[in-house]
């Protein structure tokens, strides 16, 4: 059963593994940005998790352009298999395109139902935030991405060019 976890230096291994399945495309709802950190070595992963973990206390100065946010990753039998990302907060450049949440299965675990069970996890955790309702973006070519957000609620607004290209921009009532 698969389970929500705050990220952990446990999961270098098969983090690193999904790493590679993703390739050269960014692994959505990770807070994983290319060269921002070294994931490799396991101090730099350990620098890496601790960054995901302190962003969610609003203490943390954050910075600009960034927002607080709290990680978690979709792991099953000791095996990362995604993540997903509750932002608390808005910019002008998330809502037109980022949302307060975004997510990513890695490619061999997809199929399974586990992005639609952890956006339904994470609505409940944005309403404790005191969030009365959640933006939710996908490209628009990815139908299932936006089949997952319907069936979490999901009301589409609009489809627009966005930072991430054509995109479509839900609102989900938590």
């Amino acid at each position: 059963m698969a389970e929500l976890v705050v990220p952990d230096v446990a999961f270098q291994e098969s983090w690193l593994e999904s790493l590679a399945e993703w390739g050269p495309v960014p692994q959505d709802g990770s807070g994983y940005h290319e060269g921002e950190h070294d994931v490799h070595s396991a101090e730099g992963f350990a620098a890496w998790v601790r960054y995901l973990r302190d962003r969610s206390d609003p203490s943390t100065p954050m910075k600009e352009g960034f927002v607080h946010a709290t990680h978690w990753w979709i792991v099953e039998g000791g095996e990362y298999l995604g993540a997903i990302t509750l932002r608390h907060s808005l910019t002008e450049k998330l809502l037109d395109g980022g949302g307060h949440i975004g997510y990513g299965v890695r490619p061999s675990a997809r199929g399974r139902g586990l992005a639609g069970w952890a956006l339904g996890e994470v609505v409940k955790h944005a309403r404790k935030l005191g969030l009365e309702r959640v933006m939710v973006s996908c490209d628009d070519a990815n139908i299932a991405s936006a089949k997952t957000i319907e069936r979490n609620g999901g009301v589409l607004e609009d489809i627009r060019e966005t930072w991430l290209g054509t995109t479509r921009r839900y609102w989900i009532t938590t």
